[in-house]
């Protein structure tokens, strides 16, 4: 084996301590090694093989801040003065994004290190006796190998679209230029090799680990996970049949997506989440839910703690997550001002009205009792179930008297999300005052720039004075989300499918909300017609808003379904920042505009990169 002088060691080990599958590593401080050297020695090939996972996103930070996820959604809303300390996404989401723009990120420049890292294991790696690292484990860790590689593509093809694509080239060293000059793939045909290796990846690896030691590392659930979410944006409208991309070819004049629309690719994607429940449940995953002493769901403990729980303790709706993430970061910015925190990290107003009412129907139901007008004169209570639940003053209580209507009588998921105007913030035994220069808005950026701060998978123990903060892992993919991925799939190639209420309705049981059904609206259920597959599509895209809100998956919705141009290409509202009381405050006010061209859909190629290879397009509307 030819050597070659590479210096990895502790560069490797540090980037692989952001993944954390940490238990089975040990430091050791080398300067320049070789590959040789390297996977002869058990430690350092599993250091290597560490490294790899390094580039999986944080959930927390990652989506926040860096990746910008969140932000480039209707979901949230930061201190647009934040911009100022690095936030890169907030031009973007504002409209100020061209091929020049930086993205910290880089995905297009540092995951492909990624991949050929993999490659790179899995060309070298080797069994050795002798230091009790079998050829058993050996072929577990080149399939962990093959799903980061198969992950990490899917992250560039989400990001960029098609991208250069040579999943088993390892370039040498002593390359020629014109071995990096390569064009973009056909979109589908990264999918198709996508699909075909994660599937092939999922039977070899465990669908769980025994040793809690390996949590985090590859299992054949997160294949899968991978895989369905994929496949669900593969048949959405965005590059399903989109004419907005016809005559979009590379260098050699082949298209880069299919304009014509393929039915098939909802099968697929259905078929591939249906397949995911089953296995995901047979290997002992549920939905999170805890119970109320009467065996009932308590609907504030399961949503709360489903993002707060480990999976050791119970919460094994997880399928993949990032062991280690900066949530201490996430809870700072998303605490109030007048607790210490930079109290800047808000939810929009649209994601305030997308929540269901205390009845189960949407806000603008003539029949969901809600209300713009006035101010609640006694406190409010969960009253269509049980709870455990004491985050106020009192179990049960989620609104105090005086609370402006709006926010009275919401479904539980509303107030594990949002914190708004004169809600009571338990860990210092108040209620919150977002006055302009209240307690928690100075009139700085560390104040809610529209009235609202995000709770949701927040700590409500945390203490940002003390820097104190309960660990949490940062859920990627979870159970939860697959019930929808599969319906939305089902529903447009069989509409009426039962499964489409069952699922949905698993959803809604565990947020303690009525339920949908194909019978007459009681007291118990709401009148849904299954057969409507237009008026279901609509259902379900407003389950998932409410479930999976501040997940950072809305943006990649929006974008999927081909609506992030009107939804994203308007005024944005909120409560007034500049309100010094009930009147002038609680009234809605325009804060931001926000602007999406045809050209967001997709991440540009940087300038930098065009002009370093010819043989690359840029992507669609950017030119």
């Amino acid at each position: 084996m030819k050597k070659s002088n590479i210096r990895i060691a502790f560069l490797l080990f540090t980037l692989m301590l952001l993944s954390s599958c940490a238990d089975f590593l040990d430091k050791e401080a080398d300067t320049e090694i070789t590959l040789e050297s390297v996977f002869q020695n058990k430690t350092k090939t599993q250091q290597w093989l560490a490294g790899c996972y390094s580039m999986i996103p944080d959930p927390y930070w990652g989506y926040m801040r860096d990746l910008g996820w969140e932000i480039l959604g209707d979901d949230m809303s930061p201190s647009e003065r934040w911009r100022n300390y690095g936030w890169q996404v907030i031009p973007f989401a504002l409209g100020e994004w061209t091929i020049d723009s930086d993205w910290s990120p880089s995905y297009w420049s540092v995951l492909p290190q990624k991949i050929r890292e993999c490659n790179i294991f899995m060309q070298h790696v080797q069994a050795l006796p002798d230091q009790k690292l079998s050829q058993e484990e050996v072929a577990l860790m080149v399939g962990e190998a093959r799903f980061l590689r198969a992950y990490y593509y899917s992250l560039l093809l989400n990001t960029y679209g098609p991208i250069p694509f040579k999943p088993d080239y390892i370039t040498p060293v002593n390359y020629n230029l014109s071995d990096l000059m390569v064009g973009q793939t056909p979109y589908d045909d990264i999918v198709n090799w996508i699909d075909t290796e994660l599937t092939e990846v999922a039977k070899i690896l465990p669908a769980t680990y025994s040793d809690g030691g390996k949590y985090g590392r590859a299992t054949s659930i997160m294949c899968e996970a991978v895989r369905a979410r994929m496949l669900l944006f593969a048949a959405s409208p965005l590059v399903n049949g989109n004419p907005d991309y016809v005559a979009h070819t590379n260098k050699e004049g082949k298209e880069l997506f299919n304009t014509t629309y393929d039915a098939s690719k909802w099968t697929k994607a259905a078929t591939a989440s249906k397949k995911l429940i089953d296995d995901a449940e047979a290997a002992g995953h549920a939905l999170y839910t805890e119970l109320n002493d009467d065996g009932s769901i308590d609907p504030f403990l399961s949503c709360e703690n489903l993002f707060l729980k480990e999976y050791s303790k119970g919460n094994t709706e997880i399928l993949f997550a990032r062991p280690s993430c900066d949530y201490s970061t996430y809870d700072k910015h998303s605490a109030p001002y007048g607790s210490s925190g930079n109290g800047g990290y808000g939810v929009t107003q649209s994601l305030v009205d997308a929540f269901f009412m205390a009845n189960g129907l949407p806000k603008d139901d003539p029949n969901s009792g809600y209300s713009e007008t006035g101010f609640s004169t006694s406190d409010g209570y969960f009253t269509t179930g049980k709870t455990k639940w004491k985050e106020c003053k009192n179990v049960g209580q989620v609104t105090l008297a005086g609370t402006y209507k709006m926010y009275c009588n919401r479904e539980p998921r509303f107030y594990l999300a949002v914190n708004f105007n004169g809600q009571w913030y338990n860990k210092d035994s108040r209620a919150l005052n977002f006055y302009y220069n209240g307690k928690d808005n100075p009139g700085t950026h560390d104040a809610p720039q529209n009235g609202y701060l995000s709770r949701k998978r927040t700590d409500p123990s945390r203490d940002p004075i003390n820097n104190v903060f309960a660990w949490r892992p940062g859920i990627l993919y979870r159970l939860g989300e697959v019930y929808l991925n599969y319906i939305e799939a089902l529903n447009e190639i069989d509409p009426g499918n039962p499964d489409i209420l069952l699922y949905l309705n698993k959803i809604r049981d565990r947020a303690g909300v009525r339920e949908y059904s194909t019978g007459v609206t009681s007291t118990t259920v709401i009148h849904a017609d299954l057969g409507d597959q237009t008026a279901m599509r609509e259902l379900i895209r407003a389950e998932r808003r409410v479930e999976l809100c501040t997940e950072g998956i809305r943006y990649d919705d929006l974008r999927r379904w081909k609506q992030a141009e009107s939804v994203l290409n308007q005024n944005f509202y909120g409560m007034n920042f500049y309100g010094t009381n009930q009147t002038n405050f609680f009234t809605r006010t325009q804060y931001q505009t926000r602007v999406y061209k045809k050209a967001f859909y997709w991440f540009p190629v940087h300038l930098s990169e065009i002009e370093k290879n010819p043989n690359l397009v840029q992507a669609p509307f950017w030119e």
